[in-house]
């Protein structure tokens, strides 16, 4: 075994089996350095870029001293957005798969307080929410948070640009003197510095840099455009820069549901994410994106950070970003995991001085090769039929389906191959599945017409 391997640590052998299952071989810098320090007890002050694995540096620690059979809340982990706080509970509840009894709750807005709250009551140790929602449940006296041993602060920078600063030291106050502060964060500006003198005793800060080269994974490429060519600017970038996975970010939803509107006039598959979505609707964009239902994604910044996209070829900035740490984050989604993405932006003449801060930020070049002509065919010849289509389940985790359930009822008696499904995700209520584009109607029909785990559900073809 590598002595960076995850059976060197000091985890619960049912953690250290779920590792396994999930092909975890070796841990990340910020993995290797963070974990052992939290399963010693100590205060952390981890930095970090977006992407290194810091969900599982502070979840595996967690679930190492979680005690199940004690039904209160013994963590909570604080996230800038919804969407990380998803995706932070999911991961959770994936490596606490062998916990019997785990229960973790998401406390973020599209699922009323009062729900929540009953919840709470019936015996949550885990609770993993945004600032806003968090501070709201306690000043209704909806959660009990004097038992909280271990309090973690996740993308710390990203709530202080958002201003949750006043949100946070209201929610520290309400929690025990005695406990364990973690607080990850890709920057350490002097808001966090003193976050850190405030509320955490002798911390220790684990610093990972950027492995030398990580940034030649992603090619930058700029194309200047007057303003009201930027529109036919974005489609030509698409038509050069073909890609299976594509985000678009913009500066406003206004712009976003502009782009959306033009690309389906082009007969593009694609979505839109912005902060008027309702958790539903975002819960189900994102799913059709990662599944590959949905080939295009345009969003503003609430997507900047803490998605869940294992694969993603393209990034463009519509609107350039206002701040250098942004770009650094939207860019950020592609290249991963040893693979080489595309970022693309939309620039000005005048934008010289802010793209070679981009340059700097980045230690990369950011490429400026003539934009080739318009095709004649449009996108719907180059973003073709996406390859699979979603179908939406009235059925979830709270009706005790797993994915294997809804595997059994497509592939049984006659089915669907099991290689023609793609990714199956089931949230709380409600489940989702991606099938081959082709054999949608097959697998709608198998599933409205036969039962999941022995009940009939509602099935729809998802848009």
């Amino acid at each position: 075994m590598k002595d960076n391997s995850f059976s060197t640590l000091p985890l619960s052998p049912e953690l250290l089996t779920v590792v396994q299952e999930l092909g975890y071989e070796s841990l990340t810098p910020i993995q290797a350095q963070s974990i052992p320090l939290l399963l010693a007890g100590k205060d952390l002050i981890g930095q970090s870029k977006t992407g290194s694995g810091k969900t599982a540096a502070f979840a595996l620690p967690i679930l190492n001293k979680l005690r199940i059979d004690d039904h209160y809340l013994q963590a909570l982990v604080l996230c800038p957005t919804r969407e990380l706080a998803t995706q932070v509970v999911a991961e959770m509840r994936k490596l606490g798969r062998r916990h019997v009894g785990l229960q973790i709750l998401g406390l973020t807005g599209g699922t009323t307080g009062r729900e929540q709250a009953k919840s709470l009551e019936k015996g949550t140790q885990i609770a993993v929410g945004t600032p806003g929602r968090v501070l709201d449940m306690i000043n209704r006296e909806r959660i009990d948070l004097t038992q909280i041993e271990t309090f973690i602060l996740d993308e710390a920078d990203k709530m202080l640009d958002m201003g949750f600063i006043q949100e946070i030291k209201s929610i520290i106050k309400a929690l025990p003197q005695k406990r364990q502060t973690a607080l990850f964060s890709a920057t350490f500006p002097e808001e966090i510095q003193d976050l850190s003198r405030r509320y955490q005793k002798n911390p220790v800060r684990v610093t990972i840099e950027e492995a030398e080269g990580s940034e030649a994974a992603i090619e930058q490429f700029a194309y200047d455009s007057a303003p009201n060519e930027k529109v036919n600017t974005l489609l030509r970038i698409l038509q050069q820069h073909i890609a299976d996975s594509v985000i678009i970010f913009c500066n406003t939803k206004a712009t976003v549901n502009q782009i959306e509107h033009v690309l389906k006039q082009q007969g593009v598959s694609c979505a839109c994410l912005h902060g008027d979505l309702e958790q539903r609707d975002r819960d189900r964009v994102m799913t059709m994106f990662r599944n590959g239902s949905h080939r295009i994604l345009v969003a503003t910044d609430v997507a900047a950070r803490g998605l869940d996209i294992d694969s993603l070829e393209l990034v463009v900035n519509f609107d350039l970003p206002l701040q250098v740490d942004t770009y650094v984050h939207r860019i950020g989604r592609t290249g991963r995991a040893g693979k080489t993405g595309v970022a693309v932006s939309i620039t000005d003449q005048r934008d010289t001085l802010r793209v070679m801060e981009f340059e700097q930020a980045t230690k990369g070049v950011v490429q400026r090769p003539a934009l080739g002509f318009k095709n004649q065919y449009g996108l719907g010849k180059v973003f073709r039929e996406s390859p699979m289509t979603t179908l939406g389940i009235s059925g979830g985790r709270k009706d005790k389906i797993r994915p294997g359930d809804i595997l059994g009822a497509l592939t049984g008696e006659k089915g669907l191959q099991g290689s023609s499904i793609g990714k199956i995700e089931v949230q709380d209520k409600y489940s989702y599945v991606a099938v081959q584009s082709e054999l949608a109607n097959m697998a709608f029909e198998k599933l409205r017409n036969g039962r999941i785990k022995g009940q009939k559900f509602q099935i729809k073809i998802m848009k």
